[in-house]
Parts: C-alpha cells; structure tokens; sequence
C-alpha cells in the first residue's frame, strides 16, 4: 500500500512516528472478545511543524531540547493510557481516540493512526484501519 510522504521542507512538517507498538486491549464487537484482551498493533505518523526548515536562509541545527519537539516517549505513554482505559467496540474508535490526543499539540498538524488486531484470522496476518486527521485552519 503506498502511503503519501509526511515529511516536507515546503510544508515545514518533519515526520515524527511510533512503530509497531504491541499492546493488549479489550476491543471488539463480539461477546468473546468483551472478556479477553487480544493483540493489537498500533503505528502514529506525525506531520509536526518543523521550525528548522522554516528559517529562510541556512541556519545552525535547532537547540537541542525536547521542549522544542514533540516527545514521542509522551505519545507512547498516551497511547498505553487510551489502550488501557477500558473496552472499545472498534478499531476505528481506538484510532479515532489517539488521533485526537495526538492532535492536541498544535504544532501537530497531521495525525496518521493504524491499528491493526493481531490474532483475528487464522490466515490473515491481521485486520485494522488506518485514518488520518488534520487540523483545519
């Protein structure tokens, strides 16, 4: 599947992402899946302002602080917490949910979400969506 590219110097967006987070949720539709937990893959593409390539003219690299970013160790902790608060029908909610939170940030413009159950179909590596967000100025 071909995705369009995040990262942009025209656009002044750098692509910020979470790779293939495996975590435990309570989600699903049917009764069996309301009383186990099950396998879910969860990748976070970020379009985030990138103030390095805003300068007009060549500039030193950025300041070297995490303020300056948006820190993906946070976005990881989020995601554990909207995973971890309790049973979700479907998959489209979940992406929904992180998107939203991940959208928080203002200097996140696009939100790309996937999520993806693991252990669905025995011949089927797995099954998700995939949405995307953006802010609209």
């Amino acid at each position: 599947m071909e995705t369009k590219p995040i990262a942009s110097s025209a656009r002044a967006l750098r692509h910020m992402f979470l790779r293939d987070m495996v975590l435990h949720a309570s989600i699903g539709v049917h009764p069996h899946e309301q009383t186990a937990r099950q396998r879910v893959r969860i990748n976070v593409d970020l379009g985030v302002e990138d103030d390095g390539a805003r300068a007009l003219s060549r500039q030193p690299v950025g300041r070297d602080e995490l303020a300056r970013v948006v820190d993906y160790e946070k976005l990881a902790e989020r995601v554990r917490g909207i995973v971890a608060a309790g049973h979700v029908r479907l998959v489209e909610t979940l992406a929904e949910r992180i998107a939203e939170v991940c959208l928080v940030d203002r200097r996140v413009h696009l939100a790309r979400v996937r999520v993806e159950k693991l252990d669905i179909f025995e011949d089927a590596q797995s099954a998700g969506v995939e949405i995307e967000r953006r802010w609209r100025d």
